[in-house]
């Protein structure tokens, strides 16, 4: 144990927590970010934060906040491109998540491999989150043809005996996230590349954005109101065949009473 340790206000600092922590934990990254990441995270996030929403079970969907895991340590710490946090309201404002003061670590993370350091997410991401505690690692290389020593998708998964461990790799443009309960899928190539998420048994469905999910509801809505205003003007015509036919038939027997 170090001589810093021993002394009485860092042992007062870990008793209160940290509302005495002298630490300095950053807010926010200094180095620049790829604009295919921020593209991508762009779309999955709201996605993901709506899907939680549509199941009935909200939950936080944060992007790329320092996330910090042991206390005073400040070099413990991810920043996952998208991360999920199991009982926090998705309104709360996060500038950056301490574990140690609520106990809640995320359930499911992902990282986009770095163009400029890939590295870093295939060797050092996966034992910073198995300290972490998450649940559920998802790592996606836009660049996996590059080199026949990267993949497209890379899952990793806690073992209550092993902590956690990789558990699929594949280049197929889908991979199922068993935390999310739902498919991660790629969408177009090279630069146009994007993460949706998929349902049905092997993510044929995508399942839609807020602005497709607008749009497609208010095209049900003008198809319905297309089928309410079909019917009416067939109600409508067959009312006027009925009437045509009563009076046929009423003219019918007055001619015939005229004549006898």
């Amino acid at each position: 144990m170090s001589i810093e340790a021993h002394r009485p206000e860092h042992r007062r600092a870990q008793r209160d927590g940290r509302e005495r922590d002298p630490t300095h934990y950053p807010v926010e990254k200094k180095v620049g970010e790829d604009s295919l990441q921020t593209w991508i995270v762009e779309l999955l996030r709201p996605l993901i934060e709506r899907w939680y929403g549509e199941l009935g079970r909200p939950r936080f969907v944060g992007a790329d906040q320092f996330i910090y895991y042991q206390q005073f340590d400040p070099s413990k710490v991810v920043a996952p491109d998208v991360y999920v946090l199991p009982g926090v309201a998705p309104g709360r404002r996060v500038r950056s998540w301490k574990v140690w003061e609520t106990g809640i670590a995320p359930s499911f993370a992902l990282e986009v491999v770095s163009s400029e350091d890939p590295y870093k997410d295939y060797v050092d991401a996966p034992e910073r989150y198995r300290e972490l505690g998450v649940k559920e690692l998802v790592i996606f290389d836009p660049d996996w043809e590059r080199g026949r020593d990267r993949v497209r998708w890379q899952r990793y998964r806690k073992l209550k005996t092993r902590g956690l461990v990789r558990v699929e790799t594949t280049n197929a443009d889908r991979i199922y996230a068993r935390v999310l309960g739902c498919w991660l899928r790629v969408i177009g190539a090279g630069e146009e590349a994007r993460l949706r998420l998929a349902t049905g048994p092997e993510g044929e469905a995508l399942f839609p954005t807020a602005a497709e999910a607008e749009r497609a509801a208010k095209e049900a809505e003008r198809a319905a109101k297309e089928a309410e205003r079909a019917a009416k003007e067939a109600a409508l015509s067959r009312i006027a065949e009925l009437e045509a036919q009563i009076a046929s038939a009423a003219g019918a027997g007055g001619k015939g009473s005229g004549a006898a």
